[in-house]
């Protein structure tokens, strides 16, 4: 009986890269579109200031916390029929959050939303990673998946704040219902169903890993609006030990959501720790400039999102020929190229304040930003899965998810708690200010430690890998 993954003819593959990229668009879409919503959602329903952070938090502690669940359950269970329940989820929790009525209902869904979303996006990735074959075919396609990632989450700004002012943030909701079902079509007709495995579930893995980091968020996010309390500290504690209990669990689990042996490797060891800090600091660019924006600068939500348009100028075509560049340059020094230029923008951003110029202060770094992002996250991406086998890859996906989920939830509250810091006696725009350079500062200093964790771990695993591939090739050739 012929595999299934390696049977799909090359007209299969391009609809379901496109089905893999309509669904991760939606997933980051909806991440960024409520951002420039907030101060309407605010409004609307009634929120309080500090319950505000949670229309985010809900959704990326989900994500975060069940998505090595549902990388699990594509594994056991059949990608193409998680990859349906999981955007059925999605689809169905978007509509009721269009239709919100109280903020409890809101975060209720938010939270089921990220559900799906833990489902949907480790098996888009993994099903890339099955699909494609291993080389130029998979580094064109995780390109692509790259790019989709960081030109959404900006597009999602600015149609996001375009909806606010203009219609209603709801549509940015509302609109996943008719994607959301033809995705479901597709992937019925074009994605064939992978093979089930006999396994169970490490549901302690899961209950552990995802009370752990729920509790290391919301720990950091009340730091920043009550201080560092008792109660916040044991918060923090209980996280620290939760997690150790989920490490524990998963060196003794016959079946782990999380092989610990992904860590073996040096390489995706250090390509999970760097997209961690990496996406902790672009996180922060995209909230702490949404404030900066609307705050300080005092633009309205529909500009405050077409301010964001010159993070995407170079972006997707960056994106794009990124295969070409490191097939000229070298994956190595692609990788550091971006981090450098993310390095240089963010320092450039933290230096924006109450009267600065928009073109200089934030356009021209936002444009450095856009660069880093399409040459930086093709390269972690690849290697956070490199050298996996198909066994693996459900997994592998989830912790590349996982550390991108951390940085987005986890990176994010420990950048709102660093601003918050010397920030007593001030207000307004001032207080805005003061709190958007020290986050851009932090962010600066989370990328160099990204650098650093590059230089000692992937690029030194990429220079082994290219020297023996060329020493097969010598081989081969005297042969």
């Amino acid at each position: 009986m012929s595999d299934a993954n390696t049977s799909i003819s090359p007209p299969n593959k391009t609809a379901i890269l496109a089905i893999i990229l309509i669904s991760y668009v939606m997933i980051v879409l909806d991440i960024s579109v409520v951002l420039t919503g907030l101060p309407k959602i605010h409004n609307e329903l009634g929120f309080t200031d500090a319950g505000l952070a949670w229309v985010q938090s809900a959704y990326t502690l989900t994500f975060g916390g069940f998505l090595l669940l549902g990388a699990r359950a594509g594994d056991v269970l059949g990608r193409r029929r998680m990859f349906v329940i999981g955007m059925s989820i999605f689809t169905i929790a978007s509509v009721a959050i269009g239709a919100s009525q109280s903020s409890a209902w809101m975060l209720s869904w938010r939270a089921i939303q990220g559900l799906g979303s833990a489902i949907l996006a480790p098996t888009t990735l993994a099903l890339l990673q099955t699909t494609f074959d291993e080389g130029e075919e998979r580094v064109r396609a995780v390109s692509l998946y790259s790019a989709a990632a960081g030109v959404s989450a900006t597009v999602g700004l600015v149609v996001g704040g375009l909806l606010a002012d203009w219609l209603s943030w709801r549509v940015g909701f509302l609109i996943n219902l008719p994607v959301g079902v033809a995705t479901v079509i597709a992937a019925r007709i074009f994605i064939r169903e992978t093979h089930k495995r006999a396994g169970t579930f490490d549901l302690p893995g899961a209950v552990t890993s995802t009370l752990g980091m729920g509790a290391l968020v919301y720990g950091f996010i009340r730091s920043a609006q009550l201080g560092w309390d008792i109660l916040t500290l044991f918060t923090l504690g209980t996280a620290v030990i939760l997690l150790g209990a989920f490490v524990m669990i998963e060196r003794r689990a016959k079946q782990p959501i999380l092989p610990l042996r992904l860590f073996v490797d040096r390489e995706r060891s250090g390509a999970y720790g760097a997209r961690v800090l990496y996406i902790s600091a672009m996180v922060g660019f995209f909230f702490f400039t949404t404030l900066y924006l609307q705050q300080v600068a005092g633009l309205r939500p529909a500009l405050a999102g077409l301010a964001f348009v010159p993070a995407t100028m170079l972006h997707v075509p960056v994106a794009v020929i990124v295969p070409r560049l490191i097939r000229r340059f070298g994956r190595n020094t692609i990788l550091i190229a971006g981090m450098l230029i993310g390095i240089v923008a963010m320092a450039w951003l933290s230096r924006a304040g109450v009267g600065s110029n928009y073109w200089t202060a934030v356009a021209l770094p936002m444009v450095l930003i856009g660069i880093s992002q399409g040459l930086t996250l093709s390269p972690l991406t690849s290697s956070g899965v490199a050298g996996v086998s198909h066994e693996d890859a459900g997994a592998a996906s989830g912790a590349v998810n996982v550390a991108h989920q951390i940085g987005s939830s986890v990176g994010l509250a420990v950048l709102i708690a660093i601003a918050a810091v010397g920030s007593v006696g001030l207000d307004g725009a001032d207080l805005t200010a003061y709190r958007v350079s020290h986050a851009f500062d932090a962010g600066t200093v989370m990328l160099v430690a990204t650098l650093i964790i590059s230089l000692f771990t992937i690029v030194p695993a990429a220079r082994r890998q290219s020297q023996s591939h060329e020493e097969v090739a010598s081989t081969e050739c005297a042969a």
